[in-house]
């Protein structure tokens, strides 16, 4: 692994640390098939990695009407945060019907399978895809979704990418990306709630602020620190803070659609439990789906 700091034993030792924890058959491909009767359902791509393969499924609107706009829901990015996975499955099996009026939808509910069966932020070759979203990308998950997207050719008015913040985050992943990269890495307080990531560059407050009203109402909002931040960055609204998503390459920067947020669930939270988490991630795409109805 040349790219990297580490050794390549170092990188055969992080290898052989994760095996297959749970079934993405089983868990994730089996309820996104039941849903093939009202979506149109594809295989957009196939991970060929040594546990695999894996095939990459897209859900989509069976009647796309070009007079409706366009809603991307992404989960699964990173794999190990269940609620993206399952909250992106929920909200299109229970309530994407309820705004099938106003709106069309294409859903990638696990973007990164070989993360979700072995519980982990990168795919197996120590890439966090969550920074490599770009075309021709290294990372297998991205250059399939970013593909997808391309054939697809779709304007889209917003996107909702589905992530956790979990405390594996500081006691897991980040040592691991001191090790990998030989860069310290800054420790933050996990914060014990739910927030949202905007986009400096398309800084829609009022619609984080929907977000927020909608899933407090499901589950307690993360507060800020005593430096008035969130995982170190600055808040610019109740649970409420930016990243340059653009040049990050994040997930929630695939598109140019004028909405987009990142949504972050503490599912490690006492106050919370697994059925609640998901039905955050829920309520956190209607709560955007209730402000973009009055925007248009």
């Amino acid at each position: 692994m040349t790219e990297f700091k580490w050794s390549d034993e170092d990188f055969k030792n992080w290898r052989a640390r994760h095996k297959i924890l749970r079934s993405y058959e089983k868990d994730v491909v089996s309820k996104i098939e039941s849903l093939k009767g009202h979506y149109d359902l594809k295989i957009y791509g196939e991970l060929n990695y040594q546990e695999g393969p894996y095939k990459l499924y897209r859900l989509m609107s069976s009647k796309m009407d070009i007079n409706k706009p366009n809603i991307l829901v992404t989960g699964g990015v990173h794999g190990y945060e269940t609620s993206g996975v399952h909250g992106a499955l929920l909200f299109m099996s229970e309530k994407a019907k309820d705004w099938e009026e106003e709106f069309n939808f294409v859903c990638y509910p696990c973007i990164s399978p070989w993360g979700y069966e072995t519980i982990n932020r990168w795919n197996p070759n120590a890439i966090d895809p969550n920074r490599n979203f770009f075309k021709n990308s290294p990372a297998g998950e991205c250059a399939a979704i970013y593909d997808s997207l391309e054939d697809l050719d779709l304007q889209f008015l917003a996107h909702f990418d589905l992530h956790e913040t979990t405390d594996t985050d500081n006691s897991v992943f980040r040592p691991d990306l001191e090790k990998r990269d030989g860069i310290a890495q800054e420790l933050w307080d996990i914060p014990d709630g739910f927030y949202t990531v905007g986009d400096s560059g398309r800084d829609e407050v009022d619609f984080q602020k929907a977000i927020i009203d909608n899933v407090s109402k499901v589950t307690h909002i993360a507060p800020s620190d005593d430096q008035n931040k969130i995982i170190g960055e600055d808040i610019v609204g109740e649970g409420i803070i930016n990243y340059d998503i653009k040049k990050l390459n994040l997930c929630a920067g695939l598109t140019n659609a004028k909405f987009v947020t990142t949504t972050e669930v503490y599912p490690d939270s006492p106050k919370v439990t697994d059925v609640e988490c998901n039905l955050a991630q829920v309520a956190a795409v209607e709560g955007g789906l209730k402000y973009l109805k009055l925007y248009k």
